[in-house]
């Protein structure tokens, strides 16, 4: 079964310098959605083989866009500053082939505060328990059943949450082993309590109705 990889982008030279390489030699096919970056992002994609779709910014408008570029088997969503382990795509072609619609994996936070692997241990749990993997957990999905489902919302936020629960209704969800390593660098300029708690606010809120276009205008005066 074929796999693609979306990686939605802005300003993010550096995360594919670094990380990009690895998920080229995995994958099938590589699309690197950029939202008008204006460092050498589109550079950086298109020198080491992938291809490259222009976008209006924003993380659903993103994946969207470049989920259209792809005609794998299988769509897998990427954060830029999240890597795959070793074997990764396979798992994720067995965790299809089982039966599975999609998924995605378990995760470790690439720091060594205590504070930060307290978190990756309870985000897990609520993985495991909740079956409710977010972006940053490497998000994938059966394409037949992305394209049944129309997507992502476009959404600057939430785009992800909002999706994994229309995914978890189609069928079951498989939750991936060992986990993916994502960027801490959040939790290092904004701290870690500060960074949880309003993690849990906009999603509090988003439950309660407010609009993601309003909770993402609140979340970058936060920043």
């Amino acid at each position: 079964m074929r796999v693609g990889v979306v990686i939605p982008a802005l300003d993010e030279e550096a995360s594919l310098v670094r990380g990009l390489a690895p998920i080229l030699d995995a994958a099938d096919r590589v699309v690197v959605s950029d939202g008008g970056s204006r460092d050498g992002t589109v550079e950086v994609a298109r020198r080491a083989g992938a291809t490259v779709v222009e976008s209006a910014p924003g993380r659903g408008i993103q994946l969207n866009r470049g989920a259209a570029e792809l005609d794998t088997d299988i769509l897998l969503f990427l954060h830029a500053d999240t890597r795959l382990p070793e074997g990764g795509l396979d798992s994720v072609r067995q965790a299809i082939r089982d039966g599975c619609v999609g998924g995605g994996f378990l995760v470790r936070f690439d720091s060594r505060r205590r504070s930060l692997a307290l978190g990756s241990r309870l985000v897990n749990l609520r993985s495991r328990v909740g079956r409710i993997p977010l972006g940053d957990q490497a998000q994938f999905v059966r394409r037949d059943v992305f394209e049944r489902l129309g997507g992502f919302r476009d959404w600057p936020i939430l785009e992800d949450l909002e999706f994994i629960r229309r995914l978890a209704a189609e069928g079951e969800l498989a939750i991936l082993g060992p986990p993916v390593s994502t960027s801490a660098r959040r939790f290092h300029q904004r701290g870690v309590t500060r960074t949880v708690v309003t993690n849990w606010a906009i999603w509090a809120l988003w439950a309660l109705g407010v609009s993601p276009n309003r909770l993402a205008r609140w979340y970058r005066q936060i920043r």
